[in-house]
């Protein structure tokens, strides 16, 4: 394979004087006997997508390494000292069980000191949202976590929030990118100022963990409890640091941990991929919870901001909920405690992503509650609760097994959520319900949504091209009629448009753009396809609904909307 020039240009400028000794021998390396691995690893820099900055590690513009965190650093502390000139700069920092996590952390902090930046690094695994919390609780303008999430080993990541203590948004986002991408590998400075750098740990987890229990506890009296048996995993990551210890605090004492999943590591060992979302991944878990009787299943996944939950449904079998599912439980439990509380006065918002389940929106309006929608990524909901002080967040989540409960924590939060369905469960078990009745009566009372999702892996330079050219078919040749169902409307998050094809009009979508397109039918099915802002992948999300007469009829509805999901993904090719 001939290496195109300007990768050649690239890669010769890691052999310098710049880059340590073993940086430059990889890199000769890769020229030498690997051109195709070459061109993954210097065809473009790594970009900051919907969870920030994450890929693979090893040398390179296009990978994980000390160079271009280090870069990213240096860009950040520039941008801070030019936003915050005459204050005193913190920046906290927390990472993740993945490998180089902990040795990335500390050049990050490096990085941060040399720049006359305080420093507080977490001394050992934190979760993200702990971190996110720290922003916040220690006055920093800004934080950093190393995570990848649920991505494979391989990879790694960089997460930036700010004072606020949610990701950045615009236009912070694009100017610190401007910034990075001015600066030259020679800029950054590595040599650390101890002084300037203070590990912290118990005094934060404490203080996180009394905020969680504050904000996630709902009046379960102490024998509903101690009936719900709970069977917990952190799938090999780092809610272990805290969430039993919360869950603990808050009174729940019969928890079951599965202690081969219970050690952080970065290899996952005993799972095919650390990800909530995947039945696979709870499977030890499950047969735990079948083996001492109990009533609910929760895993996070390896930084701890999204929980996968299993309950057992009517006929007594662990039935793993999707990420829409564990979400209307939550949402509709706190709608209906703040209503109970008399706290509902018009001036209140739950919130949720385009392309999460649209029964969020008709549980807000039930309520009389304002419904805020969002593109995809948490980042979005935290600037909701950011842009409009005058609106109290009840809480909200997105269709990817993320939820955020009150605005202590300014990004998904697991630990508060593991807590809160651990209330909704055990309140419902309490009155002779459980959690899976409650989310059949759920849509009963307001409409039967069924939500599928379609992942399509296409890697490398090629799979990008073939994602991209997927979306412009899309866009230039739209979908006419899905199922049997005229397309009415299609949006467009890239051109910012909403076009009605009955009608012709167009209206102007007033969030940000976004390579995203929407396809709703006649019948109110609604077609999603996005790209992943941080994985190889192209998704498509399936949202079809009907009236559920009673619960009785759960079962043949059930299957006459899984129906209508096949005929759609058959019609539109996505087998």
């Amino acid at each position: 394979m001939e290496i195109k020039q300007h990768i050649l240009d690239a890669a010769k400028e890691w052999l310098t004087p710049i880059f340590d000794a073993t940086t430059q021998e990889e890199v000769q390396a890769l020229i030498t006997n690997s051109p195709k691995e070459l061109e993954e690893s210097f065809y473009k820099s790594l970009e900051f997508g919907t969870g920030g900055m994450r890929g693979t590690m090893g040398p390179g513009d296009n990978k994980i390494n000390k160079y271009t965190l280090g870069k990213s650093t240096q860009g950040l502390a520039d941008y801070l000292h030019t936003s915050f000139p005459n204050q005193s700069l913190k920046a906290v920092i927390a990472y993740d069980c993945r490998h180089n996590s902990d040795t990335l952390a500390k050049v990050v902090a490096d990085v941060f000191s040399a720049n006359g930046v305080e420093v507080y690094l977490f001394s050992s695994l934190r979760p993200t949202p702990e971190l996110s919390f720290a922003v916040k609780h220690l006055g920093c303008q800004c934080g950093i976590v190393l995570t990848a999430s649920h991505n494979p080993p391989e990879y790694n990541g960089y997460k930036v929030y700010w004072q606020d203590g949610g990701q950045i948004v615009p236009p912070e986002d694009v100017e610190i990118i401007n910034v990075i991408e001015n600066l030259k590998y020679n800029q950054i400075k590595f040599d650390a100022n101890e002084s300037l750098i203070h590990y912290i740990d118990k005094d934060v987890d404490q203080a996180f963990i009394d905020s969680t229990v504050a904000n996630a506890s709902f009046d379960t009296p102490a024998a509903a409890k101690d009936d719900l048996k709970i069977v917990f995993t952190s799938l090999h990551g780092t809610s272990i640091t805290v969430t039993p210890q919360t869950l603990a605090q808050a009174g729940y004492k019969n928890v079951s941990i599965v202690e081969e999943q219970a050690v952080p590591n970065g290899d996952f060992p005993t799972v095919e991929s650390p990800n909530p979302e995947e039945p696979e991944a709870l499977k030890m878990a499950t047969a735990l919870a079948n083996k001492i009787n109990a009533d609910i299943v929760i895993g996070t996944d390896p930084d701890c901001d999204r929980l996968g939950v299993a309950v057992r449904n009517n006929e007594g079998q662990m039935t793993l909920l999707n990420g829409n599912q564990s979400m209307i439980l939550m949402t509709a439990f706190l709608l209906e405690k703040w209503k109970k509380a008399g706290k509902l006065d018009g001036k209140q918002f739950v919130a949720s992503t385009i392309v999460s389940t649209p029964m969020i929106m008709e549980l807000a309006t039930a309520y009389g509650v304002e419904y805020k929608s969002g593109l995809t990524g948490f980042k979005w909901i935290a600037k909701m609760v950011k842009d409009f002080p005058e609106s109290k967040f009840i809480g909200g989540g997105e269709e990817s097994f993320g939820f955020m409960v009150g605005d202590a924590v300014r990004d998904k939060d697991a630990v508060a959520s593991t807590l809160l369905i651990c209330e909704v469960a055990a309140q419902a078990k309490a009155k002779g319900s459980s959690a899976y009745k409650e989310l059949l009566q759920h849509y009963v009372d307001f409409g039967f949504y069924k939500e599928h999702l379609i992942s399509l892996t296409k890697k490398g330079l090629d799979g990008l091209a073939e994602i991209n050219q997927m979306m412009v078919n899309l866009r230039e040749n739209p979908i006419k009629e899905i199922n049997g169902q005229r397309v009415v409307m299609v949006e467009d998050y890239k051109a910012s448009t909403a076009k009605n094809l009955l009608t012709g009009e167009v209206e102007t979508l007033v969030l940000p753009k976004a390579d995203v397109l929407i396809y709703y039918t006649e019948d109110g099915s609604k077609i999603c396809a996005r790209p992943s802002g941080t994985e190889p992948k192209i998704k498509f999300y399936i949202s079809v609904n009907t009236e559920l007469e009673s619960v009785d009829k759960y079962a043949e509805t059930d299957a006459y909307l899984n129906e209508k999901i096949q005929n759609i993904i058959t019609g539109m090719q996505l087998n």
